[in-house]
């Protein structure tokens, strides 16, 4: 086949970039073009993200991308983010303000709050979601209480990858697998929960047509096509337009999607999420009790998952040593933890205390000291009892999955930046008892790129898209190691996380 080319714009609530994604006889390269920070701005008061300057990157690197390929043509371009937050556009399709961002306070006491005029329960039943402070439901409902104008002016309902691609094509959509994100997107019907918003006297009229991944919305806006050099035959297309979405997507496993699943999988970052990918929604029970949460996938799939601490504990620990002039690199830390006493303490790495505390290496020495564990000695100590701890909770939530799976799950597939990890990675294996398979690194981008090969026709399916995955990506498998001691441990994690 000739080389086909498409690009994912995947932008994180820290950084975004633009990756070139070029396909030729069933296989995939990639190449960074284009890199942009991002972040919260306080404007009067309020965490806001600064859309002109996101925009300003985004155009910048479909230049940068024009003159990369050099008069080759670009297929179609693609947009990736974060879940839940939004912006308005009035009736003239005019930006009423700048979208405000998920760690802004207004959602403080939520969801607690809702629940006084509907039930936790009956919110699970009607959407299926993870209760999370920032859920876009919450988002609502504080405007509501707060009497913003917004909620009545308002006319178009954008997530900010919908509002990218607004701005890119002209057309407005509501993606599906961001719009489960909200809270407010019945899963078992398929459209918004419309009863659930009103029953919070929120308005609904803003809401529109909900959009599968693979939508072709036509080509650039002309001006953008002015900007950036591109010309009339660059189509934007809905990718998964939820950053996890494509990462999934990008997950080389073997078996047919809309099948049981005997895999499971965990995006890893800063924050991790793992689960698995299900044929079809499941709100019962079990879900509600564990906190698990439906996200809608590509291919008429649902990402069945729990959200959890990641690498942000380890972050932040090689934050604070940096802060102290000992300047290591991760290899040189992972050397470190190696070499120091394995199973010896743990942390709780969902207890609050690590959310965002000011020194982590602090946190985790007073957790084993306040839980009557030997206290970490040196760094090395510290970073092993953190890194087990994240293994560990692995292990919890993978035993979650396959409760809710109904039945054992063989492999467990890692991808994204964390899989640089090697050690997570064997740690993972060591204490859930499974094999581990990791990689692609840039699963998000790749997801991307795949849901737009196979719009255009390049591929023909989800199955074939992974398959040339697999043969175009490292992947690295890790069987599980000294498991009867990792179960004998595990007494003691549970009894410190119960503590």
């Amino acid at each position: 086949m000739s080389a086909k080319n498409y690009l994912a714009i995947d932008m994180g609530a820290s950084s975004g970039r633009h990756v070139l994604g070029n396909l030729k006889d069933k296989k995939l390269t990639l190449k960074e073009i284009w890199r942009f920070e991002n972040g919260g701005t306080d404007v009067g008061g309020t965490l806001c993200w600064d859309l002109p300057a996101l925009w300003k990157n985004v155009q910048a690197g479909l230049r940068a991308a024009a003159d990369e390929l050099d008069g080759e043509p670009l297929r179609s371009v693609g947009v990736d983010t974060w879940g839940v937050d939004f912006a308005m556009l009035d009736q003239n399709d005019q930006l009423l303000a700048n979208p405000v961002t998920y760690r802004d306070n207004r959602t403080d006491g939520f969801p607690e709050a809702a629940f006084a005029t509907v039930s936790r329960s009956e919110i699970f039943a009607r959407t299926g979601l993870q209760f999370m402070q920032f859920n876009t439901l919450y988002q609502l409902i504080a405007m509501k209480k707060e009497d913003n104008p917004l909620l009545n002016v308002g006319k178009s309902f954008l997530q900010i990858p919908d509002l990218f691609h607004w701005l890119l094509s002209g057309k407005k959509a509501n993606e599906f697998t961001n719009a489960t994100t909200t809270q407010f997107f019945n899963p078992l019907t398929g459209d918004w929960a419309w009863d659930l918003l009103e029953a919070f006297g929120i308005p609904t009229h803003f809401l529109g047509k909900i959009s599968p991944p693979g939508t072709n919305l036509g080509p650039l806006r002309q001006s953008v096509q002015e900007f950036t050099g591109l010309g009339p035959d660059v189509n934007v297309v809905l990718p998964g337009t939820h950053d996890t979405a494509s990462a999934v997507m990008a997950v080389p496993a073997e078996s047919m999607p809309g099948t049981q699943p005997n895999w499971a999988y965990v995006s890893l970052g800063t924050w991790a999420l793992m689960g698995i990918e299900s044929p079809k929604p499941i709100v019962n029970e079990t879900m509600l009790k564990l906190n698990f949460t439906n996200e809608g996938g590509v291919g008429n799939t649902w990402r069945v998952l729990k959200n959890i601490t990641g690498m942000w504990i380890l972050q932040e620990c090689k934050r604070i040593w940096n802060s102290e002039g000992k300047d290591w690199n991760w290899d040189q830390l992972t050397q470190m933890a190696d070499a120091a006493p394995s199973l010896k303490r743990f942390i709780n790495a969902e207890d609050a205390r690590f959310f965002a505390p000011g020194n982590m290496v602090n946190e985790i020495v007073s957790f084993c000291r306040e839980t009557g564990q030997s206290v970490p000695e040196n760094e090395a100590e510290v970073l092993k009892c953190a890194v087990e701890s994240i293994a560990m909770r692995f292990r919890d939530v993978f035993r979650m999955c396959e409760e809710i799976n109904g039945q054992k799950i063989e492999t467990i597939h890692i991808v994204g930046g964390g899989t640089r990890n090697r050690q997570l990675c064997q740690m993972t294996a060591n204490a859930t008892g499974r094999k581990v398979v990791t990689g692609p690194i840039e699963a998000t981008a790749i997801g991307n790129i795949m849901i737009q090969a196979i719009e255009d026709g390049a591929v023909k399916d989800i199955a074939e898209a992974r398959e040339i995955i697999r043969n175009s990506f490292p992947m690295e498998v890790f069987l599980p190691r000294n498991t009867e001691d990792w179960e004998n441990a595990y007494a003691r994690y549970s009894a410190v996380k119960e503590s």
